[in-house]
């Protein structure tokens, strides 16, 4: 019966095997061959980690996936504990307004931000109709920019996942805290923060891993100045041609997500 069981993950391993796990390994084998036709080298490799461009560029795209992560966590904390804690009828309502986004297209969702920064636009015309700024804030184009959309875009993972883990605390435990005297603050600290953490943790991977390679945003929102890692292997396959060193730096990168992902699981299981 347990052998009949496993056959039914068949089809789905076949398709996962297929379509995610011999890609990789097709990528891979190129990242190895030789522009020059001369056979398996290392040297794709070589030029990634000695020309500095490459390796600022790196830098560059792990800050900003850092600054969309602590931007994303520092306004979805609080909201997800409203929504957990202090609202009970329209929770509901504000977690379908979080998930909407979802169910649009993400070039709309850029190009709406494209129509928004841009010199002039939307954001210019409110803040001078207030007077907070005479001309334009020239935001578009801008690092600004692309972490303006990057947060936009992921912020809805690290509400979502931090409102489930607020949840699921007991609302006694935060009773019985008071109760004997601890002041929210102190509640806050021993017994909230502690039980969302797996929530935080689950919501700085969802957010930050897919910052890493991300280039939709970047390309659109940043022009020149929002070169990331994910730009440069778009360009290496659709623009270039160079598929062999676009596959290195894209096995670079897939290196950098396991290293994040399992540096957040060490840290899910730390106690």
């Amino acid at each position: 019966m347990k052998s009949k069981k496993q056959w039914l993950t068949a089809p789905g391993l076949l398709v996962l095997l297929v379509f995610a796990v011999a890609p990789l390994f097709i990528m891979l084998y190129y990242s190895f061959l030789s522009d020059s036709g001369a056979g398996f080298t290392l040297d794709n490799y070589k030029v990634f980690f000695q020309k500095s461009f490459y390796l600022s560029l790196t830098w560059s795209t792990i800050k900003n996936s850092i600054y969309v992560t602590l931007i994303s966590l520092i306004i979805a904390y609080p909201l997800a504990y409203i929504m957990a804690k202090k609202l009970k009828g329209i929770k509901n309502i504000i977690l379908i307004l979080i998930i909407i986004p979802f169910f649009t297209n993400q070039l709309v969702r850029v190009y709406s931000w494209l129509i928004f920064l841009q010199d002039g636009g939307i954001f210019d015309a409110f803040l001078n109709s207030v007077s907070i700024i005479e001309g334009s804030l020239s935001l578009l184009y801008t690092r600004k920019a692309v972490i303006i959309g990057l947060v936009h875009a992921f912020f809805p993972y690290m509400v979502i996942t931090i409102y489930l883990a607020l949840e699921k605390v007991d609302n006694a435990l935060l009773e019985a805290s008071s109760s004997l005297g601890a002041t929210k603050l102190e509640t806050f600290r021993r017994i909230t923060l502690p039980l969302s953490r797996p929530g935080i943790l689950s919501g700085i991977l969802l957010v930050f891993v897919p910052c890493l390679g991300t280039f939709v945003e970047p390309r659109i929102l940043g022009g020149v100045n929002g070169t990331v890692i994910g730009t440069v292997i778009e360009d290496q396959f659709f623009e270039i041609y160079g598929w062999n060193f676009g596959a290195s730096i894209a096995f670079i990168l897939l290196a950098m997500v396991l290293i994040s992902m399992n540096v957040l699981n060490y840290l899910g299981r730390e106690k």
